[in-house]
């Protein structure tokens, strides 16, 4: 196992299949900052993301396991799937994760998903066989993606800890190709590689990507059993059309929204922002996580982060989508929106544009909806 402290950031990416699963990334104090997690075979929070997707956009789990990890961790976790990660990693492993934290790589926005037990949701393979690994690209940075398994002498019951972990990668890749757009929960990078030989019964794939421009690195957990299986996934729910665990409330919210960030004492603007010849930043810098934060008969309210990973302070942002449900906005707060039809495009106000690299700022808005309330791919750029 590597395990130099000189070695530079490690990251976690993947891609999601029904078949295979991925993890979630968050930094270790600060704003999230979402980047990827592994989805062939599936980290426990991407599992734990599609075992909790319902008709209404949120994120509800029913597996035992993800519902403990959610009730600790907060759904937040499962929001940003993609975003186990530590910010200060540079490589490291061993003596800077802790034994019991490797599946949140020590990051307590994900402590949740380190517990021990046997009904997380799991993937059925078979050892020895050639598979197409997929790696959610979220953010695309450079890097080297390890992965690990279990010793025999594994026992889930157990917290997992460095010394349960064969002592070298069976997989080791490096800049590998991806498909689909980045910042989306379909984008990955992908690589074919040969399962580790003479394994049977239940075991853990330990992830970890390491990006070679920053100190960030990823971490997750991938439980498995090699059963002779070709991928398949058990214990995740419907993936999408679970039913409600508590009942939605029977009016709509106050016809005012309150803002998540303290306004100034004069009104924002109702009118987008000026037209600036600042360039915008690199493709692929700015992210959005679309959040759906409660909903109703008819309507929800939802909340889109914007975080920016470029290495300049942003001056201005703008986010986009298209409404895939006939979806439609009744209001927005700490953003200036624009846009007609299906199509919305929401600027930053006048008092939240600044962000700073690795920084990040929050809108929200109310919408109505019937039907099944899919989630949009919300794509943004900054100035």
């Amino acid at each position: 196992m590597h395990r130099s402290r000189s070695r530079t950031a490690a990251l976690l990416t993947a891609a999601a299949t029904l078949t295979l699963g991925a993890f979630a990334l968050v930094t270790n104090s600060g704003p999230a900052a979402a980047h990827g997690a592994a989805m062939t075979p599936g980290a426990r929070t991407y599992l734990c993301w599609k075992d909790g997707l319902t008709g209404t956009g949120e994120i509800r789990p029913n597996n035992p396991a993800c519902s403990s990890a959610v009730a600790e961790s907060g759904a937040n976790s499962l929001y940003n799937w993609f975003s186990v990660l530590r910010s200060d990693a540079g490589g490291r492993t061993v003596g800077f994760i802790p034994d019991g934290k490797l599946c949140s790589g020590g990051n307590p926005g994900f402590s949740g998903y380190d517990a021990a037990r046997n009904d997380w949701p799991i993937t059925h393979l078979t050892a020895g066989r050639s598979i197409e690994f997929r790696y959610s690209n979220w953010a695309h940075h450079p890097g080297t993606f390890y992965f690990y398994v279990t010793k025999d002498s594994w026992s889930p019951n157990r917290p997992l800890a460095w010394s349960d972990l064969e002592e070298q990668p069976f997989l080791q890749v490096t800049n590998p190709p991806q498909r689909g757009a980045v910042g989306t929960n379909d984008g990955h990078y992908y690589f074919s590689g040969n399962l580790p030989s003479n394994k049977s019964g239940r075991h853990i794939i330990y992830s970890r990507w390491v990006r070679s421009d920053s100190q960030e690195n990823f971490f997750g957990c991938s439980d498995v059993t090699f059963d002779g299986g070709n991928g398949e996934v058990t214990g995740i729910g419907s993936g999408g059309s679970n039913p409600p665990t508590t009942a939605p409330p029977t009016t709509a919210p106050p016809t005012t929204a309150p803002p998540t960030t303290a306004p100034p004492t004069t009104a924002p603007p109702t009118t987008p922002p000026p037209v600036t010849t600042s360039p915008t930043m690199p493709s692929g810098s700015c992210m959005a996580v679309y959040k759906v934060v409660t909903a109703w008969g008819g309507g929800f309210q939802g909340e889109v982060t914007i975080m920016n990973h470029s290495t300049r302070t942003y001056s201005g942002w703008t986010a986009n989508w298209t409404w895939p449900s006939g979806q439609t906005i009744n209001q927005v707060w700490n953003g200036t929106l624009s846009g007609s039809g299906a199509s919305v495009s929401v600027s930053n106000a006048a008092y939240n544009g600044s962000v700073p690299p690795e920084g990040t700022t929050t809108f929200g808005f109310t919408a109505n909806f019937s039907g099944t309330n899919s989630l949009p791919t919300v794509t943004c750029t900054g100035r």
